[in-house]
This record gives C-alpha cells, sequence and structure tokens, in this order.
C-alpha cells in the first residue's frame, strides 16, 4: 500500500489521462449511437450477409423449367419425361404441340430447355436400335445451359442402360445438343447484362444520394431551402448531372461489349437505349430516396454502397439463378430493379427480341421510377416544413 501510494504521487497524471480515455470512449460510443440509421446497417448488414450467403449463393442448377415436344406420346418416351420429372433438376412446365411454340417458349424466357423426341421414337428403337432427342438449350447463361444439358445427358443414359439390363435388347438414343443465342458458350454474353446493371446502378445511386447528404452534412442545405427554386426543380437538378455520366458510361460499356468482348446488340438498338434510359431513371430516383432519410455522407455511402450491390450481385440472377433460392429471396428478388433490366437487356442483346418482348420489364421499371420519385419529392417536401 505504501509503495501504491508513492507511485500515485510520482505519477499524478496517469488517473487523469485514464478519465480522459475513458471519456473519449463514451463520446465514440454516443457518436455511434446517436447515427440510428448508420447503427442499424451496422448491425442488420452481418445478418443480411450471412442470409444472403448461405441461402443465396447455390451454383448448383435445380428445378430449371423446361418444356417437351413429344410427337411420339409412347411408353418410352412418356417413361424418360417422367424421370425429368422426377428429378429435383427439372421441372416439366410445357407440353409443346409443335415445333413453333419452341421458339415462343426461349423468346418469353420461360423455359430454360426443351427436350424434343423424334418422330416414331418407340418403333425406330426396336427397329432400329436407334432413335434421336435433341436437347435444345437457352445459352444465354452458359453456366446453366452447361448444367442442365449434362444434367439432362445423364438422365437419359441412365434411362438407357436400365432399360437395355431389363430388355436385354441392345439400342442407342442418340442425343443432340443446340444451344441457342450463345453456341460458343461465351461467358461474356451473361456477364455483360449483369455489369451493366450494377454499374448504372452504384453511379446513380450512390453519386446522388452522396451529392444530397454532402449539402446537409456541410450545411449548405439550408443555402438551397431558402431560393426560390421549386423543391422538384432542385430534386432534378442535383440529379441531372449524374443523369449524364451514367449515358456515358452505358455508351462506354456497350463500346467496350460489341467491340472488344465480342457481344452483339442482336435487337433493336433504339428499345436497349429506352430500357436502359428508365433503369438510370429509377436508380437516380433510389438515390435521392436515400439521401432523403439520412444525413450524413457515410451512412448514403452505406447504405447505397453495401446494401444496394449485395442484393444485386446475389438476387438479380446475375451470378446464382433465382429459381434456386428460397421462395422468400425470390419474392425479394422481384423487388430489385437490376433483375428485370438485366432479363430486358438479354432479351434485346442476345435474343434479339423486340418491344414486345420487354413490355413486362419496361412497365415494372418504369412504375418503379414513378413511385421512387413521388417518394422523394414529399420526403423532401416534408423536410422543407
Amino acid at each position: 500500500m505504501r509503495y501504491f501510494t508513492a507511485w500515485r504521487v510520482m505519477h499524478p497524471e496517469k488517473p487523469i489521462e485514464m478519465k480522459q480515455f475513458i471519456s473519449f470512449v463514451r463520446k465514440e460510443f454516443h457518436h455511434i449511437f446517436r447515427d440510428r440509421t448508420t447503427m442499424a446497417i451496422l448491425l442488420i448488414l452481418p445478418v443480411l450477409m450471412l442470409l444472403l450467403f448461405g441461402y443465396a449463393i447455390n451454383t448448383e442448377v435445380k428445378n430449371s423449367k423446361i418444356a417437351v415436344y413429344d410427337p411420339s406420346n409412347d411408353t418410352y418416351t412418356r417413361a424418360i419425361i417422367e424421370k425429368m420429372q422426377a428429378s429435383e433438376y427439372f421441372s416439366v412446365v410445357k407440353m409443346l404441340k409443335n415445333e413453333q411454340e419452341m421458339s415462343e417458349q426461349f423468346k418469353s424466357g420461360e423455359v430454360k430447355m426443351v427436350i424434343a423426341f423424334s418422330e416414331n421414337f418407340h418403333e425406330n428403337l426396336l427397329h432400329s436400335g436407334d432413335a434421336q432427342i435433341a436437347l435444345i438449350a437457352d445459352a444465354t447463361d452458359p453456366n446453366s445451359a452447361k448444367s442442365v444439358v449434362n444434367y439432362a445427358t445423364a438422365i437419359i443414359a441412365g434411362y438407357q442402360m436400365e432399360s437395355q439390363q431389363l430388355q436385354q435388347i441392345p439400342f442407342q438414343i442418340d442425343t443432340q445438343i443446340k444451344l441457342l443465342y450463345n453456341p460458343q458458350m461465351k461467358g461474356a454474353y451473361n456477364f455483360v447484362p449483369g455489369v451493366m446493371g450494377m454499374i448504372l446502378m452504384l453511379i446513380c445511386a450512390m453519386m446522388t444520394s452522396i451529392s444530397i447528404a454532402r449539402e446537409k452534412e456541410m450545411g449548405t442545405m439550408e443555402v438551397l431551402l431558402v431560393s426560390p427554386v421549386k423543391p422538384a426543380m432542385l430534386i432534378i437538378a442535383k440529379a441531372i448531372p449524374y443523369f449524364f455520366i451514367s449515358l456515358i458510361n452505358l455508351t462506354t460499356i456497350l463500346l467496350i461489349s460489341v467491340f472488344i468482348l465480342g457481344v452483339p446488340v442482336a435487337g433493336s438498338l433504339l428499345w436497349l437505349l429506352v430500357l436502359s434510359l428508365v433503369y438510370i431513371f429509377v436508380n437516380l430516383s433510389l438515390g435521392l430516396v436515400i439521401s432523403s432519410v439520412v444525413n450524413n455522407q457515410q451512412t448514403a455511402l452505406l447504405i447505397s454502397g453495401m446494401v444496394l450491390m449485395l442484393p444485386v450481385i446475389m438476387l438479380s440472377g446475375m451470378m446464382f439463378p433465382v429459381e434456386n433460392m428460397p421462395v422468400f429471396f425470390q419474392w425479394i428478388s422481384q423487388l430489385i430493379p437490376a433483375k428485370w433490366y438485366i432479363i430486358g437487356v438479354k432479351k434485346i442483346m442476345i435474343k434479339g427480341l423486340g418491344f414486345s418482348a420487354i413490355m413486362p420489364q419496361l412497365a415494372v421499371l418504369s412504375g418503379m421510377a414513378v413511385l421512387l420519385i413521388a417518394i422523394s419529392i414529399k420526403k423532401f417536401k416534408y423536410r422543407l416544413e
């Protein structure tokens, strides 16, 4: 005790420094807890990431929607169809009546593969020992196309082996593979639309939200509020520079895609630009909504950079098939603008389809743009009051 008292006499500044240190720590905690939005993000983001990475990341293709063209409709063809339906990899959603329906199914994006049996399938196997099955796959996503074709080939080979062992009759099922839209299986055909959606989202939403949050943080928003400019005009003025920057980025992406990566614009360039402009408006509006609920650049950056980017990567179909995810995440994916944009871009650029094919995507994105703009203007007016 005597030595401790002597140490305190010789070092009187130590307890004071410790108090100062504790007060600084307390102050930092106070700043963190005071910003409830940032605090919520810091606590919720790890949970979101864990759920997304745990459930959304699944490279195995399951429940792929397929259609069947079966002009023979015999015992063998029905047995193969039942094998496909019974597997966890396929879901037969359509029985086609004629070959013309095949292209319609692929254009609508309803199916990933069509299984087409040759005519007189059973008779050809019994008499000549040879019959054909065509596996026609949508190769706009080459990884998924390769997987569904491999699964189907394996099921057909397994059925052939089982039938030969039971009947002791040698026969051969000739499986023919046809890849639509991307026969070379180029990966760029898949990732270019996804990268377009992600870049335009980041530029528009992130930079717009940070721009207005910066005005609030620096205290210059009050100067803007007392100006004679109407709130709607002020919001549009903030968004216009990033709109033109996004147009430059869109032009650059398309030029690189076509002339360097070799991804063609098979459809109408006009409708591709229209779809992209609507998507840009959606993301600009999203950035304005974010900026209306945050007061500093850090929170705006966290929300637009992390909270928005993760769902785009995980749930838009950019990297992982949405149909493999739990139903809850499939419903959540419907709310992500990038998903609709990527589907529309693939239809125009890769499949060469026109306005009628992208009407659902245009309608959804237009509705999102109107809703988000209305919310951002209303929130901005509310803050004026």
